[in-house]
């Protein structure tokens, strides 16, 4: 039995769908984990001092590993090494991890040195704090994950080449794990710096689970000195990426800031919702766009032109149709998601409501964000790698832009209007939604230009997109109104005043609100619905089912 589950941890997935529900499945075990961390951190600090300066200390890894990290990061090695032998990947492996080790090492030094100056100066409202000599460390000792990540992702291009996508999306569960020890054990004995040293184990288990994969395929690296021509080859088509995911980094950064001048607990809130609304990503959005890159890579060449905008069109219709239902059902069930997960100790109500609102709307760009994820890639595999760049920078400046505008605005203009219509009008602090409200906006201008980006690539892709957005909008009506009548029909049977009673009214309105969502859609004769039954079919191999799913578009790679 025990033999049986590693053979199917470690066996190779081939078809597209059921890569993607394979990660969808196990990154729903990571997104568990991290809600529970949330949940850890909401009951021991609420949002409060201690868990904004958390949160703001671990924009500055982010960043390091978007301008530095990423320059060898798996999403350039893996259309790299497919096809390559053995020696050679291994040499391009080796160079690519002795690279980052030296260069990102010497920054993250530098950057240690001068930690204090550099959190002053984007957070001078934490300065005073008592806890930021701690705030300090935190950051240093964080330094050491963009480093480990990277190498990561340096032996993660392996495991995806050779399609073993549950031990990739074993990663972040390990990763999730350490962060929770440190909360749970380290942070009593070591405060702030302790959830860091749980970090750090975390980013080591995250790594560790490539490394058997690597070993068997016997191109595991070495440090070696890196050669001129080799790095000059992965950087010029890594750096394009490097400086969008820098841009989205900086994007990031500068919300925190803002925020943490908005008062006590707005960074706190706002990642908390940033959070909660990364599990549907995570679970649609992302789980297509990793399983799509590497038949994405293997199809990109100009003779292949219909089979890449085959697949890139598959991925992205589930990916619209299963957000914008995503999108139905977390607008209705807000307050009951945020109850559940965080709703506990030092979470007080305010936070609870506001939390909620911020998580409507970010979650309006869901079915942005998760397209954006898929583009990205089908613009690296087509090796149009500047363009993710330019417009990640135009949708970041439109962000960050209309964030400045927004907090200028008159408080009785559309922030009271805003807050009024989410009902949190009555609370201190809802200018943090204006935050919110910019950063979709932005993601929904990045998707777009991205799609635009796509027209000569993937000819035809903008018109098959329609149909799903139309069947998502009235499954999403019909599944949000079916668990808003059942919510209300339940109002009177249980007072909600604990953690089963919120979780049950809840889960018995998201599960009408899914029935209702899965009845529209069937009705409709929606193709997606139809597949997303027969792929599950053929990933649990119920004997004498044949799933009808999106094959690959041809044999696997050769393996390196």
């Amino acid at each position: 039995m025990v033999r049986q589950i590693f053979e199917r941890i470690v066996a190779p997935v081939r078809g597209l769908h059921q890569a993607a529900y394979l990660l969808a499945a196990l990154t729903l075990a990571s997104q568990i984990l991290a809600l529970l961390r949330d949940r850890t951190f909401a009951h021991m600090f609420g949002a409060g001092q201690t868990l904004d300066l958390y949160y703001a200390a671990f924009r500055v890894p982010d960043l390091v590993f978007a301008l530095v990290s990423s320059l060898v990061s798996a999403y350039v090695l893996i259309p790299l090494i497919t096809g390559m032998d053995r020696e050679a990947t291994r040499r391009l492996l080796s160079e690519s991890a002795s690279f980052l080790f030296g260069v990102g090492g010497l920054i993250c030094v530098v950057l240690a040195i001068f930690m204090p100056q550099f959190l002053a100066l984007l957070y001078p409202s934490f300065v005073a704090s008592p806890e930021y000599g701690e705030f300090v460390l935190l950051a240093r000792i964080l330094l050491l994950q963009p480093i480990l990540l990277g190498l990561s992702g340096v032996l993660a291009s392996v495991t995806q080449v050779r399609r073993r996508f549950t031990l990739f999306a074993l990663s972040p569960v390990l990763y999730n794990l350490g962060i929770i020890l440190g909360a749970v054990a380290l942070y009593p004995r070591f405060g702030l710096p302790g959830i860091g040293i749980g970090v750090v184990i975390g980013a080591v288990a995250y790594l560790s689970v490539n490394i058997p994969v690597v070993m068997e395929a016997g191109v595991l690296p070495r440090l070696r000195m890196p050669g001129f021509a080799s790095m000059a080859s992965v950087i010029r088509d890594s750096a394009p990426r490097a400086l969008a995911l820098g841009m989205g980094s900086v994007t990031a950064l500068a919300l925190t800031a803002m925020a943490s001048r908005l008062g006590t607990g707005a960074v706190s809130v706002f990642t908390f919702a940033s959070n909660l609304e990364a599990v549907p990503l995570a679970l649609i959005g992302s789980s297509y766009a990793v399983a799509a890159f590497p038949a994405l890579s293997e199809v990109s060449t100009p003779d292949k032109r219909s089979e890449f905008t085959r697949i890139l069109s598959a991925s992205a219709r589930h990916i619209i149709l299963w957000s914008v239902v995503a999108i139905g059902l977390t607008a209705v069930l807000r307050a009951h998601i945020v109850r559940v997960v965080l709703g506990t100790g030092a979470f007080d109500w305010d936070a609870t409501r506001l939390t909620a609102a911020l998580l409507v709307i970010l979650a309006v760009g869901l079915a942005a964000q998760g397209l954006i994820l898929l583009f990205s890639r089908a613009l690296y595999a087509a090796r149009q790698s500047w363009r993710p760049f330019f417009y990640q920078f135009a949708g970041g400046a439109l962000t960050v832009l209309l964030a400045v505008v927004f907090l200028r605005m008159e408080t009785t203009g559309l922030p009271a209007s805003l807050a009024t219509f989410l009902k949190v009008g009555d609370i201190q602090g809802t200018a943090i939604l204006l935050l919110a409200l910019a950063a979709t906006l932005g993601q929904i201008f990045l998707a777009l230009l991205s799609l635009l980006a796509l027209r000569n690539i993937a000819p035809g892709l903008d018109r098959t997109l329609v149909r799903p957005l139309i069947d998502g909008c009235v499954a999403a009506l019909a599944g949000g109104t079916a668990a808003y009548v059942t919510l209300v029909l339940e109002g009177g049977i249980a007072p909600l005043t604990t953690l089963m009673s919120v979780f049950t009214q809840g889960f018995i309105a998201g599960s009408v609100g899914l029935i209702a969502s899965a009845l529209a859609l069937y009705f409709v004769e929606n193709e997606e619905f139809r597949i997303v039954a027969s792929a599950l079919g053929r990933l649990i191999r119920f004997p004498g089912h044949r799933a009808d799913v999106l094959a690959p578009s041809a044999d696997g790679p050769i393996q390196p």
